[in-house]
């Protein structure tokens, strides 16, 4: 006969294994690394497609990209440039980068969200393939002078298996705000291509389940 105390561990190790964050750690090459992607270098990014990296593509920013991009952070930035203020401009600015690069490549009609059909069509992208996307535009609006108050962070994930299907693991983009350490989980794959993704505080997000991920104001 099982006692109580044993009871008690093995629903502490259910709930161990069912719930987990995949904080980010070690290096962002380490994420690139580990889905076999290249890392952003100057103008040119990988971009990730077909589900979990599956297909990576080219993709070659022009100086008219930013020059378009700088405008549309600037019309974002109110005279404080606040750090939220940067959130929203960094969320239209990641918007208005799916729409271009989707048009480039063939994902401009990426669907929201999960969909067993998607896998390995290549006009359709997963949280693994948004997460790693995004983090390479965030990386290129960096280096482009256009982010300010927040450095990129390491990707991270979280799942809770005991939800089933709808606690599967799911990836994020993640920005730090520099002045406070703050992590902002930066989520596009909630919504179709070239909307603005969720920009939401990392301990905020994925707390239930993928129907109720929390959606950004920006």
């Amino acid at each position: 006969m099982i006692s109580r105390l044993a009871k008690t561990v093995v629903a502490l190790a259910a709930l161990v294994v069912g719930g987990c964050t995949h904080e980010g750690f070690g290096s962002l090459e380490g994420h690139f690394t580990t889905f076999s992607v290249p890392e952003p270098k100057d103008n040119v990014v990988y971009v990730c497609h077909a589900y979990g990296c599956r297909e990576r593509t080219k993709f070659r920013f022009t100086d008219a990209d930013f020059k378009d991009l700088t405008a549309v952070m600037a019309k974002w930035r109110t005279k404080a440039d606040t750090a939220e203020d940067e959130r929203r401009a960094i969320a239209y600015a990641i918007g208005w980068i799916e729409t271009r690069v989707g048009n480039a490549i063939g994902t401009k009609d990426d669907r929201a969200g999960m969909d067993f059909a998607g896998s390995g069509d290549a006009t359709q992208q997963d949280c693994v393939d948004e997460a790693t996307n995004t983090t390479s535009y965030l990386r290129v609006l960096v280096s482009q002078g256009l982010i300010r108050q927040h450095t990129v962070a390491v990707p991270f994930a979280k799942e809770n298996y005991l939800r089933g299907v709808s606690g599967w693991t799911h990836w994020t983009a993640v920005l730090q705000e520099t002045a406070s350490a703050q992590k902002w989980a930066v989520d596009s794959w909630i919504y179709a291509n070239g909307e603005n993704p969720a920009i939401v505080k990392t301990e905020d997000w994925y707390i239930a389940s993928l129907e109720e991920l929390p959606k950004s104001k920006h």
